[in-house]
């Protein structure tokens, strides 16, 4: 819930310079939504990410709407000594600086961490690109989905002709990524409040897509050791299974099943929610046939058992399950997907929006709740190539018109 003028947010007080370009903004769009005060620095043609993907509401893209809510953009032209000038004056009072682009972009313009620091010694300098600023795809051209392929996430799939073409998925590097340097950021700032000492960090989008995917990469590489130290669980009589979610393929009381109107995900793993599921269905030989292990039994490759439970969910819709499941203490999911999410009863329940009317565009907002007098802000429409340059300069700078006009004048400001 978006706060109201009694409240606090929890990043009141902290100000962010920001050069980013498409994508990458997002590192800032949660600590925007958490009160933090970005300062978006574009070149005088401005981030491109307004004319990018889908859809385009009012000739603006819903990526610019979303990713750069409640910033503040100022136009300047880091090419010339005086736009040089001000952006340091500019990170003299910032907390951090984020450069949301191909790494070492800025110090290529004088601008670099060192840079920096000599004028702010407290500066948190977090440079987030596509591959990094290390190895040996550091500067490669690159977009979003490239991460999520690179980092084994997805499938290559093939349409009716033979091609080869991007299946649906939803994306891990582009939003993993903003989320871990987030993260970081607030870190170093904590850091840097308390020893009055700043730093410089970095990561790839590349890198957190592999990492938000763990379990199945680390699931490999133990399984190059000896099978007689790493095995398979004990319902599975130590034999292993393929990593992740591959494992699940062959699984019973752990797997999806068609209701009446569509799917549910049946996960009864532990032997007291599937006792729990056979007593309330009045289906008790199912569980003195086949009782399992009493933790992390999928009843792998039962068909019978299958072939019985594929039977009993087609008889209830999916939302008779789902609360059916809560009354008798079994695990039951509804499933769904991008489109029908909206409408589930637990999203409604969780989630704030923001308003097309007030913010271009509906979206959600950061699903962090709050006690108290503490909340998140109600940001404010993202902002048109360079819509705050003078109020920059006036509020966080002091400049007087004078200085304003001088300023363009020099060229500093494109």
């Amino acid at each position: 819930m978006a706060g109201s003028a009694q409240s606090q947010s929890p990043l009141s007080g902290v100000r962010i310079v920001e050069s980013s370009l498409l994508g990458p903004a997002a590192i800032t769009t949660h600590l925007v939504d958490l009160g933090a005060e970005v300062i978006k620095v574009e070149s005088p043609s401005g981030d491109y990410v307004r004319e990018m993907t889908w859809p385009i509401v009012e000739g603006v893209s819903l990526m610019h709407l979303h990713l750069n809510r409640g910033k503040r953009s100022i136009t300047l032209d880091l090419k010339s000594p005086a736009g040089v000038a001000i952006y340091k004056e500019l990170v003299a009072s910032a907390d951090a600086v984020v450069e949301a682009m191909r790494p070492g972009a800025l110090a290529r313009l004088g601008l670099g961490f060192e840079d920096l620091e000599a004028v702010n010694p407290r500066i948190v300098f977090c440079s987030i690109s596509g591959y990094g600023a290390t190895g040996p795809y550091k500067d490669m051209p690159s977009h979003g989905i490239a991460y999520d392929v690179w980092a084994g996430l997805v499938n290559p799939a093939y349409d009716e002709d033979g091609y080869c073409y991007i299946p649906e998925h939803p994306s891990m590097g582009i939003h993993a990524g903003p989320l871990m340097g987030a993260l970081g950021i607030l870190a170093g700032i904590v850091r840097a409040r308390a020893t009055g000492q700043g730093c410089e960090m970095e990561l790839a989008q590349s890198d957190a897509a592999a990492y938000m995917d763990w379990y199945r990469s680390e699931s490999w590489v133990a399984y190059e050791r000896p099978e007689d130290v790493v095995t398979g669980n004990k319902s599975d009589n130590y034999v292993r299974r393929a990593p992740g979610t591959a494992g699940m393929k062959e699984g019973v009381r752990y797997n999806m099943y068609d209701s009446a109107d569509g799917q549910v995900l049946f996960m009864a793993s532990e032997q007291a929610f599937w006792k729990n599921f056979c007593e309330a269905l009045g289906r008790m030989d199912l569980f003195e046939r086949w009782p399992g292990s009493k933790f992390a039994d999928h009843a792998r490759g039962n068909r019978e058992l299958q072939k019985e439970l594929r039977e009993i969910f087609r008889t209830r819709t999916t939302a008779e399950w789902v609360a059916w499941s809560d009354e008798v203490n079994t695990p039951i999911a509804p499933v769904n997907t991008p489109k029908t999410i909206v409408d589930d009863p637990q999203f409604k329940a969780r989630f704030d929006w923001l308003d097309h009317e007030t913010h271009g565009a509906d979206m959600l907002q950061l699903p962090i709740h709050f006690g108290g007098d503490v909340s998140l802000v109600d940001p404010a429409l993202a902002p048109a190539v360079g819509e705050h340059t003078d109020a920059v300069l006036r509020d966080v700078l002091g400049y007087d018109d004078a200085r304003v006009a001088a300023a363009r004048e020099s060229g500093a400001l494109g």
